[in-house]
C-alpha cells in the first residue's frame, strides 16, 4: 500500500496538471474528470448557505428530530436553487454550493433572488416551512455570495463512495467569508452588488409628496479578507415564495 500512495502522490505532484475550459457545472460523473491531473475551470457564481449552531442542535434534540430538521432545510434550499438554474454541490454537513453558471448581471441577480428565497422561506413568520421547522428550533443561518473563475477536480480514489469534487478559487473562499459574518441575513461581495438588476438591489416607497422612489436594499460594511479590508454588501431583505 505504501508504495501505491508514494508513486501516486509523486505523480500527482510532479506532472503537469491539465485544465480544460467548461461553460457549465461539472458533477462527479464528469467524463472530463478523472483521478489524474485534470481539471477543468468555469466561471461561476458563487451561493455559499451554512446552518448555524448545529452542534447545540444536535445535544438538544435526538438523532431522528435532527435528520428531520436537515432534511427539511436542504430540501428548501435545493428546490429554490434549481428553481432558477442553480447546481447543488458540495453538501458539506450544515453547508452547502449552489453554483451559476456564469457572471452575467442576470445570473448574479437570480443568485441573489434565490437567496432571498430562502430567507423568507426558512425566516418569514408567513412560511409554513418556518414554522414547522420551529416545532424543534429556529434555523440559523448564513448566506454569502460572490463570483469568478472556479477550479474544479475529482479527488480520492475509484469506487462510489471513495471520491468526490474539489471546488478552488476565491469565488468559492470569498462566499464563505462572507456568509460567515451574518445570521439570517444575507451577504454580497462589492462586485456581485456593482452588477445587480434593479429587481434585486432596491425597493419602490412612496416619497412625502406620494409619489414613487427607488430605495437601496443594501448596507455598507468591510470584512478582513487576505489580510485585507474590503467592502461587500449585506441586506435583511427577502422575496416571499409562491
Amino acid at each position: 500500500m505504501k508504495s501505491g500512495i508514494d508513486n501516486k502522490v509523486t505523480e500527482i505532484i510532479d506532472d503537469t496538471f491539465e485544465v480544460t475550459e467548461v461553460t457549465y457545472i461539472p458533477d462527479i460523473n464528469d467524463k472530463k474528470l478523472t483521478f489524474g491531473n485534470k481539471g477543468l475551470r468555469l466561471t461561476a457564481t458563487v451561493l455559499y448557505i451554512d446552518m448555524r449552531g448545529s452542534t447545540a442542535i444536535l445535544n438538544k434534540h435526538n438523532r431522528t428530530s435532527v435528520a428531520k430538521i436537515h432534511k427539511a432545510y436542504f430540501h428548501t434550499i435545493v428546490t429554490i436553487a434549481k428553481s432558477l438554474n442553480g447546481e447543488v454541490r458540495s453538501f458539506n454537513g450544515d453547508g452547502m454550493l449552489v453554483l451559476f453558471q456564469g457572471k452575467t448581471v442576470t445570473r448574479l441577480s437570480d443568485a441573489v433572488s434565490a437567496a432571498m428565497q430562502m430567507k423568507w422561506m426558512l425566516t418569514s413568520p408567513d412560511s409554513k416551512v418556518k414554522r414547522k421547522m420551529e416545532k424543534y428550533t429556529a434555523v440559523d443561518f448564513g448566506i454569502g455570495i460572490h463570483y469568478g473563475d472556479i477550479l474544479c477536480s475529482k479527488v480520492g480514489i475509484a469506487g462510489e463512495n471513495n471520491r468526490d469534487l474539489v471546488w478552488i478559487g476565491n469565488a468559492i473562499n470569498k462566499s464563505v467569508k462572507i456568509g460567515d459574518k451574518h445570521h439570517n441575513d444575507i451577504g454580497i461581495s462589492q462586485i456581485v452588488y456593482n452588477n445587480l438588476e434593479d429587481r434585486v438591489k432596491y425597493t419602490t416607497e412612496k416619497d412625502w409628496l406620494g409619489n414613487d422612489v427607488k430605495k437601496d436594499i443594501w448596507q455598507q460594511a468591510t470584512i478582513e479578507y487576505n489580510d485585507v479590508q474590503k467592502v461587500y454588501y449585506f441586506t435583511t431583505y427577502h422575496i416571499e415564495v409562491t
